[in-house]
């Protein structure tokens, strides 16, 4: 059987860091680039923490393109509005990532524009 089948068998620790570096990575953005590099070197120990690890890896690279697609836009006006989507959208990303790894599930998908884990 796998961990997918175990959740109560994965330690999800690693995943815990990253949404909280995230987390402050608002406040601190180079705490986000530290967690994409834990990420990174945390993958490969249980499917259960490789989807999280997964999940926080394309957050990371997704956010990126939209911050530098709101800098861009900020000449004419709407980078401001895509910035205020970009919070909302990695916070939710956070929050409902971090819930599930407290519950020691895994990430199976998003919802509600990729906001959401579930």
């Amino acid at each position: 059987m796998t961990d997918l089948q175990h959740p109560e068998a994965a330690d999800l620790t690693a995943a815990k860091i990253v949404y909280g570096l995230y987390a402050v990575g608002y406040a601190v953005a180079i705490t986000a680039l530290v967690g994409v590099v834990y990420a990174y070197l945390s993958r490969g120990t249980n499917a259960i923490l490789d989807s999280h690890l997964t999940f926080q890896i394309r957050t990371f690279w997704i956010s990126l393109l939209i911050a530098l697609l709101a800098l861009v836009t900020m000449v004419i006006g709407i980078g401001f509005l895509i910035w205020a989507f970009l919070a909302v959208w990695g916070l939710l990303r956070v929050i409902s990532g971090f819930l599930l790894a407290h519950e020691g599930k895994p990430v199976s998908g998003t919802k509600y524009w990729g906001m959401m884990a579930f």
